[in-house]
């Protein structure tokens, strides 16, 4: 698998580095390369690990306790 792929797990954010325009996806499975994402703005959307290498796109509040 390509980039942060192999260490996806439901419920983490990323974002798609061609289609910036989806916004933020929350990882709903990684089963081997398959991964199926959530998009704000396309909705369900299923990746092939070894094609795509999704990003992490933290959420920019985990780090201030709120």
């Amino acid at each position: 698998m390509r980039g942060v792929n192999a260490i996806l797990e439901p419920g983490m954010l990323v974002r798609h580095p061609d289609r910036p325009e989806w916004g933020r996806g929350q990882v709903q499975s990684r089963i081997g390369a398959r991964i199926t994402v959530t998009f704000e703005q396309a909705g369900k959307v299923v990746f092939d690990g070894d094609q795509v290498a999704l990003e992490l796109a933290p959420d920019p509040f985990d780090n201030y306790g709120l």
